[in-house]
This record gives C-alpha cells, structure tokens and sequence, in this order.
C-alpha cells in the first residue's frame, strides 16, 4: 500500500486559500498597493532629485549627531563610494524600502510585544507563530505576496514586514519582562495606572531592548530586500539579481558592497540610539 495515497492535501488547501482571500480581498489590496506605490515613487523621486553630495553631506551630519563622529565620517566617505560606483540611485531606492518596511514592521511589532509582555495567554499564541516565522525560508514569503499585490515594490515591502516583524515582538516583550519587580511594585504602590506604569516605567527601562528589536528588524529588512529583487524590487538587490543573470560577478561585488555599506551605517546608527537610551 503507497502511504502516499493518502497524502494531506497541506499544499492546495493553501493555494485554494490564498486564491481566495486574494479573489475578495482584490480592492483592498489594490488600494493598499496603489497608495504605497504613490509614497515610495514620491519618496525615491524626492530623494534623487536632490545633488548626491547634498544629500551624501545631510546624511553624514544626521550620522553624526544620532551616532558619532566616527559613524558621520564611514557615512560620508561610504555613500561617496557608492556614488562614485554608479550604484547611487538604487541605493536610495533600497534605503526607501527598507525604512518603510522597517516602519510598518515596528508599528505592528511593538504593540504585539507589548500586549503579549502584558498577557501571557497572547504570549502562548503569538511565540510558536514567531518561531515558525523565523524557521521558514526567507524566499517562502515571496510567494504569497505576489497574488495579493502583483510584481514591485508593495510584495517586496509586505513579504519584507512579515520576515523582519518577529525580532521587535520578542525583545519588545522581553524588555517588558525584565523591568525589576521592585520598580513595578514601587510604581503600583504610588497609585500609578496600568497605562501609566507601562509609558512611564516598563517601556523608558525597556528601551534599550526594544532599540535593539528595531535594530535587528532594519537588518532582517535590508536582507529581505535584496531578496525581493526576485520579485521586481528595484534597488541594490536588482542590481545583484542581474550580476547573476548576466553573470557579471565585478557588478554584483560592487552591488553587494554597497549593500554592506548600507546595513554598517544604519546598524551603528540604531546601536548608538539604544545605548543613549540606557
């Protein structure tokens, strides 16, 4: 007897879901795509329109002041390469991705860090989910966004949300958790409110991990973005996707260069903002 004959139809039953949910959920994700794809042209067609070297300056500056000067100056002199390297617009086009990604993953991320720190009935619920996000193959997300918003940039952000999002629940949660108890019981003893002793005592103390959830959610974001290229993305992972293609393994270096230089500020950057939040 072939055990396979009664195989769990795992696979179509999905596909028969998703074809579905993609049927009835067609205008709202179109809406959702169309003003996505509005702010991002917006974005990118802002960003390019101004000199580099303004921009390269501004940034530097920006680097500086939220990090160090050491962090100011590798800005300045590696978005400089990048810009000397040709590869200066898909750059911009890639930091747009991945700051828009990372916004949206941090704004859904942190309440439900929040609200499983405070429940531990949603904290049963949301860990194993967050442990199957994590185990499942970074391309596997590339596959349902494309039924719900086609090729481009909007599947690249949403399968990028979904593969980033777990980091700022778990160390949202886990700062929560790590409060000491004593200042709990201090801030209950003074008369303080539940959503009082959470804005002014659990989440300033717990900062420093919740930082280091976003940090972590840009890095898993600027990893999925390259990625996405596969999918229609633009930016530095278009430009490796056609080094591969074309097999042109000088023009994939460079891409991938810039794609270090990209993640090396914006990780300093992030880091120095949580270690000025302890």
């Amino acid at each position: 007897m072939d055990f396979e004959q009664f195989r769990i139809p795992l696979g179509s039953s999905l596909e028969a879901l998703i074809n579905i949910l993609s049927d009835h959920l067609a205008p709202l994700t179109k809406a959702i795509s169309a003003v996505l794809e509005t702010a991002i042209d917006a974005i990118d067609s802002g960003l390019m329109h101004l000199p580099p070297w303004a921009l390269i300056l501004a940034l530097g500056l920006a680097a500086w002041r939220l990090g160090s000067r050491r962090i100011g100056l590798f800005t300045v002199l590696g978005l400089g390469l990048i810009w000397n390297l040709g590869l200066w617009d898909p750059t911009i086009a890639t930091i747009t991705l991945v700051l828009f990604a990372t916004a949206i993953a941090t704004c859904l991320g942190v309440p439900l860090g929040i609200l499983a720190a405070m429940h531990k009935g949603w904290a049963r619920l949301i860990m194993p989910v967050l442990d199957f996000m994590q185990t499942m193959p970074a391309f596997v997300y590339l596959i349902p966004a494309i039924p719900f918003f086609g090729l481009g940039p909007v599947s690249a952000i949403f399968s990028t949300v979904i593969f980033a999002m777990p980091p700022s629940i778990r160390l949202t949660c886990l700062g929560i958790r790590q409060v000491p108890a004593p200042l709990i019981e201090a801030a209950d003893a003074f008369g303080a409110t539940r959503s009082q002793r959470l804005f002014k005592v659990e989440l300033p103390l717990a900062m420093p991990t919740i930082m280091a959830g976003i940090n972590q959610t840009i890095m898993l974001s600027l990893s999925m973005v390259v990625i996405a290229a596969m999918i229609g993305a633009k930016g530095l992972g278009g430009e490796v996707w056609k080094a591969i293609q074309r097999l042109e393994p000088g023009l994939g270096f460079e891409a991938g260069l810039g794609v270090v230089i990209v993640a090396v500020i914006l990780d300093r950057i992030t880091q120095k903002i949580g270690a000025r939040s302890v």
